[in-house]
């Protein structure tokens, strides 16, 4: 074992060997001062030195830990896992399987176009009181959160998820509205609690460098929800190929797995207690009072970021009255809607994936990855509705008698289930990128949770709009313009929010090393010349 007590000082270039010999940030899987901060040795014996690169005199002080600190005893302890309970990967996957388990199966739910229902009339009105309530309380979800924190917020949201799809199940034997109207409005306040505290947990618990990593993770576990969800009703209704609504067990099936969503919400660890790799902490909250909350939500309505992205929030859910109910909902047989589910959500894993990787590894700017993002979010945008308008145009009056069946429809079936699919993959691409620019906008808890239930308040009350937009028989040729003008118009607002307002402060560990040694080896060529 090294002694590293036998050298009184050591120089800066010294302090290097050192680090070189210990091994890279990635060969160890955090960088070493990680390790210092989390090892159980008292900061009393470290001791961190600095060197005067004139006088080479290296001068013994007691600050924080930094990646120079080295144990008296010689002592190296391993890096920081990334399954620790308390590591941003473990706690963005907690919250990826509690948003499997409540919105990913309302998500499957309500793709199957009336929420399972033949008559879509008892959905649009649900949804439109839910989207209304979402709109306000995904404002204020915010500020909820940073007063209640992660558990209570995310607990309270989830449980409105359960009463929702039991509403349904009342549904299918009564033919009572209200009581689901009711159900969706208490729901739009659960759900604006639950993305609020998602939002915050997802852009702020991760490290600067690898946020859109992180979202990727969160929306494929999420959107499995919804491939899962599909699979309930294809597999309970596969045999009923005649349209109908889908049967007790369907419901019963989404009920239970809400009930262990809401469950799984109390896992959840406020951000004090969140360890990076590299053992850094997410930015601690000070839970706050109402009257502080209230101020700060209404200054989001002044705030010139969250200006430019209300039409990307607007837009981002406005499309799924139109997607689910009549493309989805009209083309497509019972059992197929179902499997049709499956396919959408599951190309929303892969594009949250896709568009990720891009956004954390393509470029070393981060400004550059974002741009690089809406530019190709943007160019697919334009492919995918423009395959949506020539669908369209062939049942203009919303009329399809001939219902498109996955085994009996043959080669009429690859064109409308292609489309629906890459409705799906444009879908999470649009949606991480927002949530990506979003997260380069701040890194502290406190902030994002407001900014996160800024853009969901936003994005329901489009989605309320929207769901009345069908309900009064708006024709479908007027709704598909209506969503491809919508994401259109955003994509330039949000080139302009990043290259104003996106800096590349945040790089990624290697980076900051390429930075740091930059200044250093131009001190050195000047000493020594």
């Amino acid at each position: 074992m090294i002694d590293l007590n036998a050298r009184p000082s050591r120089t800066h270039g010294q302090a290097s060997a050192f680090k070189g010999c210990m091994g890279t940030s990635s060969s160890l899987g955090g960088d070493f001062s990680s390790v210092i901060a989390d090892s159980q040795i008292p900061r009393s014996r470290f001791r961190e030195k600095t060197t005067n690169p004139i006088s080479m005199e290296s001068v013994s002080t007691e600050p924080a830990i930094t990646g120079d600190a080295i144990p008296d005893d010689g002592a190296v302890s391993s890096s920081l896992s990334r399954f620790r309970y308390n590591s941003p990967l473990v706690q963005v996957c907690l919250i990826g399987l509690v948003c499997f388990c409540c919105p990913g199966m309302f998500n499957a739910l309500s793709g199957m176009g009336g929420g399972g229902q033949v008559d879509h009339d008892a959905a649009n009105n649900a949804n439109t009181a839910l989207y209304t309530t979402f709109a306000v309380f995904g404002v204020l979800g915010g500020g909820i959160y940073n007063v209640l924190g992660p558990r209570l917020t995310l607990l309270s949201g989830c449980s409105t998820y359960v009463l929702y799809a039991g509403s349904f199940l009342y549904y299918n034997h009564h033919k009572h509205q209200p009581f689901v109207i009711f159900s969706g409005a208490l729901l739009g306040v659960g759900a604006g609690l639950l993305w609020a505290g998602q939002g915050a947990i997802m852009t702020s618990y991760p490290p600067p460098g690898r946020k859109g990593t992180y979202i990727s993770i969160f929306w494929s576990i999420f959107n499995l929800g919804g491939v899962v969800g599909g699979l309930i009703p294809f597999v309970l209704n596969y045999n009923r190929t005649q349209a109908a609504s889908v049967n007790d067990g369907t419901y019963i099936a989404f009920m239970f797995f809400m009930a262990i969503g809401a469950i799984l919400s109390l896992a959840i660890l406020p951000p004090s207690r969140i360890v990076r790799s590299d053992g850094s902490r997410a930015a601690a909250v000070t839970y706050s009072s109402v009257s502080v909350e209230a101020l700060e939500i209404i200054k989001l309505f002044a705030n010139w970021k969250m200006l430019l992205i209300v039409p990307a929030a607007w837009g981002s859910n406005f499309f799924y009255s139109y997607q689910f109910n009549n493309v989805n909902g009209i083309l497509f047989s019972l059992r197929t809607k179902g499997l049709n589910n499956v396919f959408y959500w599951g190309a929303q894993m892969i594009g949250s994936m896709a568009i990720g990787y891009m956004l954390d590894f393509s470029f070393r700017r981060r400004r550059t990855r974002g741009i690089v993002g809406i530019i190709i979010v943007a160019v697919l945008g334009t492919a995918v509705w423009a395959g949506g308008l020539a669908n369209q145009l062939r049942y203009t009056d919303g009329l399809w008698p001939n219902k498109l069946d996955f085994k009996d429809s043959g080669s009429r079936y690859a064109g409308p289930f292609l489309l629906y699919f890459s409705y799906g993959l444009l879908d999470a691409m649009f949606q991480s990128l927002c949530y990506w620019v979003i997260g380069a906008l701040a890194d502290d808890s406190e902030t994002l949770s407001r900014y996160s239930g800024f853009y969901k308040g936003v994005q329901s009350a489009g989605a309320a709009v929207a769901w009345q937009v069908d309900e009064h028989k708006t024709p479908l040729l007027t709704q598909l313009i209506l969503n491809w003008a919508l994401t259109t118009v955003s994509y330039p607002l949000l080139l302009v929010l990043v290259m104003l307002a996106v800096k590349d402060d945040n790089l990624t560990a290697a980076d900051k090393d390429v930075e740091e040694r930059k200044p250093e080896a131009k001190e050195k060529r000047t000493w020594m010349a």
